[in-house]
């Protein structure tokens, strides 16, 4: 297999090592490929395991020996009936992503860094996390025989500090934001030696995100969608949809045609989606973010002005949802597919309805949104409806009747 690094900015290319970013113009690198060179048809995939390693030629692993795996990938495409007729869309779809094995996306991009922490002969792996990444990177190192280390905000949800817990990492809470979290990981990755995984092999780490677009068009019978939502927090899932299209058209797995990316953020920590709809090109960070939605509380976004560089570019949108438009749409994907998604699915379908309600969104689409982690990971915020629920009464079929009036 033949890949190499490759600045998004200049375009300088890179032998494949540990570089997080382009040491000539500090931009971020992305994983290129040999793609003349790669023999992968339909067929062949039709014949692989259910993993994200049945596209094995398109991540950047060498020896397969090293693989870590805990059979991620192949996610849900549900088709949301009845979340569609309600909103007027005749094909709408959720990529349920809470079907992963620590219940998240992450698990993609974590698989990938783990098998390539293991390929580059380290022994210790750490990542700056909001919780989700903390969790599948620590799931991974477990079976790997790693020492991790996760650094996060120490008020980030207590239900992913202990899943975090759980799989033996060490946790450093910090007095601060993601972003002070990851100053600190990025000085233990020079100073500790640490292979920070979203941040020391990034360009490989991010690869593992892809995946999700290419499950997508093969779950469609190898069609891409016309409209894909996105949640974004330092816009890596985003550009990682973007740059996966982009590999399915050049082998010929699908057509050529253009789908609208479109990006979700919490209005609380929203940079990119701020200045999309001001239309600036340059993103103001969030020094101290207000949302509800943690795990996409990212105030300087990596990635920013490349999610609204392809934005712009696709036809998409990038906007903010606020935190009450979160809590109902997390209710409505729930009471209408019975999916139960924290916050950063409810962005999206709280995106969903806003581009809906302002006559963004054909009803003939086929739009696919991104539910990236379960709710179960989040329950406290959740605990108040519990009240428009429950009720209590003695175990006599007259108290029953008179609850039910």
């Amino acid at each position: 297999m033949r890949f190499w690094l490759r600045c998004r900015g200049c375009g300088r290319e890179f032998e494949p090592e540990k570089l997080p970013m382009c040491p000539e113009c500090f931009e971020p690198l992305e994983v290129a490929y040999d793609l003349d060179a790669i023999e992968l048809d339909r067929e062949r995939l039709a014949s692989r395991p259910k993993t994200i390693w049945r596209y094995r030629e398109l991540l950047p692993i060498r020896d397969h020996g090293n693989v870590v795996g805990m059979r991620v990938g192949y996610s849900p495409l549900v088709k949301c009936e009845n979340l569609g007729r309600e909103l007027g869309l005749k094909e709408l779809y959720v990529k349920n992503e809470a079907r992963n094995p620590t219940y998240s996306f992450k698990d993609r991009p974590a698989e990938v860094a783990v098998s390539k922490a293991r390929e580059f002969g380290d022994e210790v792996v750490a990542c700056a996390s909001t919780g989700n990444l903390g969790a599948s990177l620590a799931a991974y190192a477990a079976i790997a025989k790693m020492k991790c280390y996760i650094i996060a905000p120490y008020d980030i949800e207590r239900e992913k500090l202990a899943q975090i817990a759980s799989y033996g990492a060490r946790i450093i809470g910090i007095e601060g934001t993601f972003d002070d979290a990851r100053r600190l990981a990025l000085m233990a990755s020079e100073v500790l030696n640490w292979n920070v995984v979203n941040f020391t092999i990034r360009p490989y780490y991010a690869e593992g995100s892809k995946t999700m677009i290419y499950e997508v068009a093969e779950q469609l019978g190898w069609e891409l969608p016309d409209h894909v939502i996105i949640p974004v927090a330092s816009g890596s899932l985003y550009c990682m949809t973007h740059k996966g299209i982009e590999e399915l058209k050049a082998l010929g797995l699908v057509g050529e045609k253009r789908v609208k990316l479109s990006g979700a953020q919490a209005k609380g920590c929203g940079p990119i989606a701020e200045a999309f709809e001001e239309g600036r090109d340059e993103i103001e960070p969030v020094k101290k973010p207000n949302t509800i939605a943690k795990s996409i509380a990212i105030g300087d976004p990596y990635d920013g002005k490349y999610v609204l560089k392809r934005a712009r570019e696709s036809g998409g949108y990038v906007y903010g949802i606020s935190d009450e438009e979160i809590r109902e749409a997390i209710r409505l994907l729930a009471k209408t597919e019975g999916i139960f998604t924290e916050p950063a699915g409810g962005v999206v379908i709280g995106m969903l309805k806003r581009l809906v309600e302002e006559g963004k969104l054909d009803g003939d689409e086929r739009v696919v949104c991104y539910v990236t982690g379960n709710g179960l990971k989040t329950m406290g915020l959740m605990t108040p409806y519990v009240h428009e629920s429950l009720v209590k009464i003695r175990p006599t079929i007259e108290e029953l009747k008179a609850t039910l009036g």
